[in-house]
């Protein structure tokens, strides 16, 4: 994958901070047959009707281990403190081979080792105001406040780092920002 010279498909790199819509955007983009969702690997548990190999590949500790040792990842990170996220390279090998525009869904952490050594196009997905992600988080019910603490104190850090990315959408309204994001892949895999 890496210093491919010609490619058939094109990848994408999709971050910004939990919370701010990113799995919706996405998946909306897929329903676009254009559109394929490189599925990432993660030492966390599985979330309610979460299934393995569609939403994460999800692996032990000693098998992200093992696939650190085998060199099967284009990028991973320790992600929130806790769990390790990584990008295997044969998924994203697979869908660019097959002419798909390839989402990365990434943390910045994993979008900054990425960013100079993969052809990509990078979108980070801010919210309209810090409260507002907040807000959104704590409305999910699906994480402690002190996980939630976590996840905001990663958000400073990485809204601090979105104009390193090529283009940033703001999620303010769900349907502009879904527009938004799908004109700019498809006029840049034109």
């Amino acid at each position: 994958m890496r210093g491919l010279i010609t490619r058939k498909g094109m990848l994408t790199i999709l971050s910004g901070p939990s919370g701010v819509g990113k799995s919706t955007i996405i998946a909306k983009l897929l329903t676009d047959d254009r559109f394929a969702l490189s599925v990432s690997a993660t030492t966390r548990q599985p979330r309610d009707g979460e299934i393995d190999g569609v939403h994460y590949h999800f692996l032990s500790e000693q098998e992200f281990d093992a696939r650190i040792e085998a060199h099967d990842f284009l990028e991973y990170a320790t992600v929130h403190g806790s769990s390790r996220y990584g990008t295997l390279e044969a998924e994203v090998e697979k869908l660019v081979e097959n002419g798909k525009i390839a989402i990365l869904d990434i943390d910045v952490q994993g979008f900054l080792d990425l960013q100079t050594t993969l052809d990509s196009t990078s979108i980070f997905v801010a919210p309209p105001r810090f409260e507002v992600l907040e807000k959104r988080l704590r409305s999910r019910g699906s994480e402690n406040d002190e996980t939630i603490e976590r996840r905001l104190e990663t958000a400073r850090w990485e809204l601090s780092q979105q104009d390193r990315y090529d283009h940033v959408v703001v999620n303010d309204d769900l349907s502009v920002a879904i527009q938004t994001i799908n004109e700019l892949l498809l006029a840049e895999d034109a």
